[in-house]
């Protein structure tokens, strides 16, 4: 028996037959090209064609998929006709000499240089997205593209990683779950198999090599392993943990459609925090009451240039529609520290963290603040629209924000533009100077939300960016609880409510306590929506 330790991507246990997928190596030299025309036709020829098969990926995949899903390869595609991608390219062959093959790879470097040095999770996404369609592109310049022949029987597939490509291209009656060497848990192949339920570990090593094919196998998604040839001890308890397993997850679905109300009878709200359209439909499958955070700095960070109004209102008005009239909170501006945008680099600074970032920029460079608030003001119509701004510090902010709003609804009514004046606006308190004024500034808005992550950083004097502190980080220090009953009662005090939108929302163990504090809502990424609604109503 040999058991790989990885990262799991989707929970549930899966025992089959593996099936072993090398893709063929592809080699990428660096050569000086005499002939700079011809090298230019070739990489233009290739990526002609890579946009080629990533239309019929999406026309096969959206019916089964979805549409939300099935525009990751519109998006892919998107990048492979972007100006810069392709200009960067063309300066590597023009300018260095460079052959099309080591220019694609310089490209795929470079535009995932950004996305790999935000910490968020989401926007690793990206890396793999600008890899995958890179990752394509050098492919056919190598010649290295080769059709999988299948199994005839439902596997469990393993690889050296997959591309959402791959993933959508598999016969899924033949799929039991994925298992990669390399890969991130935020790429597109894995949201992929997270949509279609399969379980999938990725990083599991070199060592997991071609000589397993055909072996027994077991992926426990809920650990993160891969067990190969298990013995009949294992088998049999695996087999057990598979039942138990989806015994759970047909409980937990049993609660779709449920009030969030306690034992003892006291309601909690409980949305969900998404950074794109396409996490919508992920809201909404797990029942979310509403998006209590929505990051609309990733509209930015998605982006080659600032959004444009219109770009931005698509985006806001698509959102409200989709939720059907459920609460949707929208996040202005929040760039900064781990958040950046290739074409947004402000001076370097010595403590980020402390510095230019979130609602600082948003007023200090009004007409990007205004594009976004018209944005928001002209979607409000189409559904239950919230705005909130981050990184409050003081009534003033309030005060010169609800200006600048004034000085845009004027300008809506002038243009005879529908929009909804009574938009609620709410702050996030996530600083201790917030926290201590929260009596006067829950004058000022309609609501609160507490975010944990940085008002832990700032009250405990911890960069929650460096893991040789992770054991000092701590959420629920005896300081942050008393920091949120001082914000509740406040908020109460003025008749506005508190949620909290950090990741201590999703800490089951202390859902009590929030609820003991008085929070009215707790806001949770999508996969722990009905296990958090679980716990509330187990709850006394």
């Amino acid at each position: 028996m040999v058991t790989f330790k990885g990262t799991k991507v989707v929970s549930g246990i899966a025992i089959g037959r593996l099936f072993v997928y090398m893709h063929p190596d592809k080699h990428i030299s660096r050569a000086k090209i005499e002939d700079v025309q011809a090298e230019l036709d070739t990489f233009n020829e290739a990526r002609c064609r890579a946009i080629r098969q990533l239309e019929d990926l999406y026309t096969s995949s959206v019916e089964y998929l979805g549409e939300l899903n099935a525009s990751i390869f519109v998006a892919q595609e998107m990048l492979l006709e972007d100006d810069q991608y392709i200009k960067f390219v063309e300066k590597q062959i023009t300018e260095s000499n460079y052959n099309a093959a080591y220019a694609v790879a310089l490209a795929s470097d470079e535009f995932s240089r950004i996305f790999a040095s935000i910490e968020d999770k989401y926007m690793k996404s990206h890396v793999a997205d600008v890899r995958d369609v890179s990752e394509r592109l050098l492919r056919i310049l190598c010649g290295a593209e080769a059709e999988m022949i299948e199994p005839g029987e439902p596997c469990i597939f393993a690889s050296d990683d997959f591309n959402a490509g791959d993933i959508v291209m598999f016969n899924r009656e033949n799929v039991l779950g994925f298992a990669t060497m390399f890969g991130s848990p935020v790429s597109h192949a894995s949201i992929l198999a997270g949509t279609m339920g399969l379980p999938s570990v990725v990083g599991l090593g070199q060592e997991m090599l071609s000589i397993y094919d055909g072996r027994l196998a077991i992926i426990n998604g809920i650990k993160g392993e891969l067990i190969i040839d298990p013995d009949k001890r294992t088998l049999e308890r695996m087999k057990r943990k598979q039942k138990e397993y989806e015994e759970q997850q047909r409980m937990l679905l049993l609660l779709k459609g449920k009030n969030n109300v306690t034992k003892s009878g006291a309601y909690i709200n409980v949305y969900a925090n998404i950074g794109s359209v396409e996490g919508v439909e992920t809201a909404l499958a797990y029942d979310a009451g509403g998006i209590g955070l929505f990051r609309s700095e990733f509209i930015y960070m998605e982006s080659m240039t600032y959004p444009t109004e219109d770009e931005q209102f698509l985006i806001y008005k698509e959102v409200l529609e989709k939720m059907r009239g459920r609460k949707v909170i929208i996040r202005t501006l929040d760039l900064g520290t781990d958040k950046q945008a290739s074409y947004f680099r402000p001076e370097k600074e010595i403590n980020p963290a402390l510095g230019y970032r979130a609602i600082r920029i948003s007023l200090a460079q009004p007409g990007i603040f205004k594009t976004q608030l018209r944005a928001l003001y002209r979607a409000s119509v189409y559904g239950n629209l919230d705005i909130m701004f981050p990184l409050i510090i003081s009534v003033d902010e309030v005060i010169t924000i609800k200006k600048i709003i004034k000085e845009v609804t004027n300008e809506l009514d002038a243009e005879g533009i529908p929009h909804r004046k009574e938009t609620r606006l709410g702050i996030m308190i996530e600083t201790p100077a917030a926290v201590m004024i929260s009596d006067e500034l829950a004058k000022h808005v309609d609501f609160f939300s507490i975010g944990t992550n940085d008002l832990t950083q700032y009250t405990l004097a911890i960069d929650r960016q460096n893991p040789k502190l992770e054991t000092y980080f701590n959420s629920l220090h005896p300081a942050l609880l008393k920091m949120i009953r001082m914000t509740v009662e406040n908020a109460h005090k003025a008749g506005i409510p508190v949620d909290i939108c950090g990741e201590a929302a999703a800490d089951l163990n202390h859902t009590k306590d929030f609820i003991r504090l008085g929070v009215d809502a707790l806001s949770v990424s999508p996969n722990m929506v009905l296990p958090l609604r679980k716990k509330i109503r187990e709850l006394e």
